[in-house]
């Protein structure tokens, strides 16, 4: 599955690994060297998310249910949390760069495709 920015037609990921299940979600990135360029977690359902224990740098996205993006964040460091967004329905975490990369921000809808 390959995750696209409605707006300008940006590939954000190539590959994307949903995280659904209670286990998964509390998982998330913990115990990866790293995310490799291409690759998005989406965590499902969520509306913040930590850095704790990790050992590299993400870009997030949260996202609300219809596709649009409420929150973004560039390069958030090891060891950070993000306060609550009520208006999102997951997170989307990504290789740092890969939000300014793509151009993506605040109000644009990423889609989903097979």
């Amino acid at each position: 599955m390959r995750l696209v920015n409605e707006r300008n037609g940006a590939v954000l990921a190539e590959r994307v690994e949903r995280a659904q299940t209670m286990t998964a979600r509390l998982r998330g990135l913990l115990g990866r060297a790293s995310l490799p360029e291409g690759e998005a977690l989406v965590i499902e359902p969520c509306s913040s998310i930590h850095t704790f224990f990790m050992r590299f740098a993400i870009d997030a996205a949260f996202v609300a249910r219809d596709g649009r993006v409420v929150r973004a964040i560039s390069a958030m460091r090891p060891w950070r949390a993000t306060r609550l967004y009520p208006a999102a329905a997951m997170a989307v975490e990504l290789p740092a760069g890969t939000l300014m990369r793509s151009g993506t921000g605040e109000g644009d809808v990423l889609l989903f495709q097979p």
